[in-house]
């Protein structure tokens, strides 16, 4: 799930309804309320927002833009955009839906087909139902642990991408972050790949985070600056040496503004630092 910032409004957190929500699935309501959290919905200016019953914001969504991103984070999850154009025929892989909003981006903006790995039910029925998720043929939502979908051998080499994103409904930090998990992620990745993760750079977990990434990537870290909710993205890299110029990493930049409206150049910036005689090597 995701970790984002506590909404303070006077907008109403609604609960789901069960019965709206698995009219499609047939499955016992009680029964799976017992096993997962119960998504709430709330909703000011103009802008859709997902909970767990309490204030901290799971996803959100514009009402009448909904393949926009309306958190930063969410946008700096595609940052893997500055250094990998995948190949047609490629996956891309997202690990936690939310409010859907990293997946309506991805098929709107790209033609990649998409995998996403949720572990509650109720919040793809939530997505269905209040976020305009779409169901093409492309994308692919399977409802398990994380953990044990980049463990199973059948995953292995199958994303050119991997963005991760996954919370429970207090926002304690990831709910998967041990060394054996970013050692599957990595094995997940393609022969090039590339995978970015949520974290949040106020909390405890984000050093030992930073630590099993780094050993997980050989220390082929990139992060971006954390934002003022707290979410801090890292991008961590498989494959050759990445060696690009900062001409041509900000030239790239602009691309990935003008082709997908984010702020590509901000984050190419900020990775300016690492750069050593006009070079950036990871």
């Amino acid at each position: 799930m995701n970790r984002c910032f506590k909404q303070n409004s006077s907008a109403i957190l609604t609960p789901v309804s069960y019965k709206k929500i698995y009219s499609k699935q047939a499955l016992g309501a009680l029964t799976v309320a017992r096993k997962h959290e119960i998504p709430t919905i709330s909703e000011a200016a103009g802008v859709r927002y997902l909970h767990f019953g309490t204030e901290w914001v799971q996803g959100a969504m514009w009402v009448e833009q909904p393949a926009e991103l309306v958190l930063e984070y969410t946008a700096q999850l595609m940052a893997w955009l500055l250094f990998l154009n995948p190949a047609r025929g490629q996956e891309l892989g997202l690990l936690g839906l939310g409010a859907g909003s990293v997946t309506r981006f991805c098929l709107k903006h790209t033609a990649y087909r998409l995998r996403v790995v949720e572990w509650n039910p109720l919040v793809t029925s939530a997505c269905e139902l209040y976020f305009k998720l779409p169901r093409p043929a492309r994308l692919n939502i399977e409802h398990c642990d994380a953990a044990d979908w980049v463990a199973d051998p059948e995953q292995r080499d199958s994303c050119a991408v991997l963005m991760v994103d996954i919370y429970d409904g207090q926002a304690r930090g990831p709910v998967r972050d041990s060394l054996e998990f970013y050692q599957n992620c990595r094995a997940v990745l393609s022969e090039v790949g590339i995978l970015t993760v949520n974290l949040f750079g106020a909390h405890a977990s984000f050093e030992r985070n930073i630590r099993n990434l780094s050993q997980a990537f050989d220390g082929r870290l990139l992060t971006l600056p954390q934002i003022d909710a707290g979410n801090q993205i890292v991008l961590a890299f498989k494959g050759p040496k990445l060696e690009v110029s900062i001409e041509r990493l900000l030239a790239r930049a602009e691309d990935v503004e003008k082709q997908y409206g984010l702020p590509a150049k901000k984050w190419a910036r900020s990775m300016l630092g690492r750069a050593e005689n006009a070079m950036l090597v990871v």
